[in-house]
C-alpha cells in the first residue's frame, strides 16, 4: 500500500510538468511556398548558386527566392548556366526541376527572401 501512495504523488508531479514543456518551446513560423511565374517568357532574370543544394533566383520584378534543391547537386558551385524546368504550366515553384550540367535534380522548396547572401557568385539567366 505504501508504493501505491508514492507512485500516486509522482505520476501528479509528471502530469502537472507537461503543460509547462509544452509551452516552453513554441512552434517556429512555417514561411509559405512561393512561385515565380512565366519563367518560359523571361520570368527569371538572374540567379545565383550557394553551396550545392541551394540556389537564389531573381524574377524579372526583381525579387529575390530562394530554391531548395532535394538533392546534392555537386557540379552547382561551378555551373555557368543552369536550366529550369518549370513542366507545362510554366511556373517555378516547388513542383518543379533544376538541370545543372545535364543532371535533373528536383525542387523541395522555393521562398521569397530579401535577398541572396553577398558571397554568392553572380549569373544572368
Amino acid at each position: 500500500m505504501t508504493r501505491k501512495l508514492f507512485i500516486a504523488p509522482l505520476l501528479a508531479l509528471g502530469l502537472a510538468a507537461a503543460p509547462a514543456v509544452a509551452r516552453a518551446a513554441p512552434a517556429a513560423p512555417a514561411q509559405q511556398e512561393a512561385r515565380i511565374p512565366f519563367v518560359d517568357h523571361g520570368g527569371i532574370r538572374d540567379w545565383r548558386g550557394e553551396g550545392d543544394q541551394t540556389i537564389y533566383i531573381q524574377d524579372r520584378g526583381r525579387h529575390w527566392y530562394k530554391a531548395t534543391l532535394m538533392g546534392r547537386a555537386i557540379d552547382l558551385p561551378f555551373a555557368e548556366t543552369i536550366g529550369f524546368d518549370t513542366g507545362p504550366i510554366d511556373t517555378f515553384d516547388h513542383f518543379s526541376s533544376v538541370i545543372v550540367h545535364g543532371q535533373r535534380f528536383a525542387v523541395q522548396s522555393v521562398v521569397r527572401v530579401p535577398g541572396p547572401p553577398a558571397t554568392a557568385p553572380r549569373h544572368r539567366a
